[in-house]
C-alpha cells in the first residue's frame, strides 16, 4: 500500500514579510531637503539643527507615506517652532515690564501698601528689595526697629536737655547714624551742638529709619506689586491671540494628518 508522508501533502511555508519601512526611509529627509516651509521657518539666528531634530522626531512618530503627509508633518513642526518664539517673546515682554517697574519706586512702593502713611519709596532701589531672602528680610526688620529705638532714645535725651545732653544723645545713636551726622557737620550744614543734632534727627534720621522699617515690614507686598505692575497683561494680549491661532492650526493640521493615515489604512485593508 502506497503511503504519502504528511510533509509531502503540506505546502511549503512562505516566509512572513516584514512591514516595509523602505519607502519611509527613502523619503525621511525629503521635508528637510525639499520642503518649502523649512526654508522660511528657521530664521538666520536660530538653530537649523534643532529644527531638523524636531522635524525628524515628528517623522519618526508619524511615519509619513507620500509628500502630502510629509508636508503636514513639517507644518506641525513649523507651528511648534513658532510657539517657541511666542514663549520667548512673552518672557522678553515680561522682563521689560519688570525692569520698568523696578525703576518706579516712588509709585510702586506706596501702591503696595496704600493705607500706610509715609511709605514714599524715596531713595529706594527696588532691585535691592527683590533680592532679599526671607532671613534677610527678618534681619532688615530687626535692624530697622533697633535704629528706630536708638533714634527715639537720642531724641528723648535732647528734649529733656541738661548737661552734656548733646554728647549723651550722640552716644545713643547707632554708629552709622553718628557717621552720617559727622559728614553733615564736616560740610558745615549743621552746627555740632544739640540744636543742630535735633534738626538733623528730625529732618533726616527719623524719616529714613521709619521708611526703612515700613519697607521691610511690607516687603512681600512691594515684591508682589512690582511683579504685578511689571507683567502688564495688556501687552501680552496680542501674543496670547497669536498663540491661540497657532494652537488651532496645530489641531487642524494634526486632524488632517490622522485622517489621511486612517484613509490609507482603510484602503490597504
Amino acid at each position: 500500500m502506497n503511503t504519502t508522508s504528511d510533509t509531502a501533502n503540506t505546502a511549503p511555508l512562505m516566509p512572513t514579510a516584514e512591514p516595509s519601512t523602505t519607502s519611509y526611509e527613502v523619503v525621511r529627509f525629503n521635508a528637510l531637503k525639499h520642503g518649502i516651509l523649512s526654508r522660511y521657518t528657521v530664521l538666520s539666528h536660530e538653530s537649523h539643527a534643532d529644527y531638523e531634530s524636531l522635524v525628524n522626531s515628528l517623522m519618526d512618530e508619524h511615519l509619513p507615506a507620500g509628500a502630502t503627509e510629509q508636508h503636514l508633518i513639517e507644518e506641525l513642526a513649523s507651528v511648534i517652532w513658532r510657539k517657541r518664539r511666542v514663549l520667548q517673546a512673552e518672557g522678553a515682554t515680561i522682563n521689560k515690564g519688570l525692569k520698568e517697574s523696578a525703576r518706579s519706586a516712588k509709585t510702586v512702593i506706596p501702591a503696595a501698601a496704600p493705607f500706610e502713611m509715609g511709605l514714599s519709596g524715596e531713595n529706594t532701589d527696588i532691585r535691592n528689595l527683590m533680592d532679599l531672602k526671607p532671613a534677610e528680610v527678618a534681619e532688615s526688620q530687626q535692624s530697622a526697629r533697633h535704629d528706630i529705638d536708638a533714634t527715639n532714645k537720642a531724641s528723648a535725651i535732647l528734649r529733656k536737655g541738661g548737661d552734656r545732653a548733646y554728647d549723651k544723645a550722640l552716644r545713643a545713636l547707632l554708629p552709622d547714624t553718628r557717621e552720617w551726622w559727622q559728614n553733615y557737620v564736616d560740610d558745615e550744614e549743621y552746627p555740632a551742638d544739640a540744636t543742630g543734632l535735633v534738626a538733623f534727627i528730625t529732618q533726616h534720621v527719623t524719616p529714613f529709619v521709619y521708611q526703612q522699617e515700613k519697607e521691610s515690614r511690607h516687603h512681600d507686598a512691594i515684591v508682589n506689586q512690582t511683579i504685578g505692575e511689571g507683567l502688564q497683561a495688556y501687552r501680552l494680549e496680542k501674543l496670547s491671540r497669536y498663540e491661540t491661532h497657532l494652537d488651532r492650526k496645530f489641531e487642524r493640521t494634526l486632524a488632517m494628518l490622522i485622517k489621511l493615515k486612517d484613509l490609507r489604512s482603510s484602503r490597504a485593508a
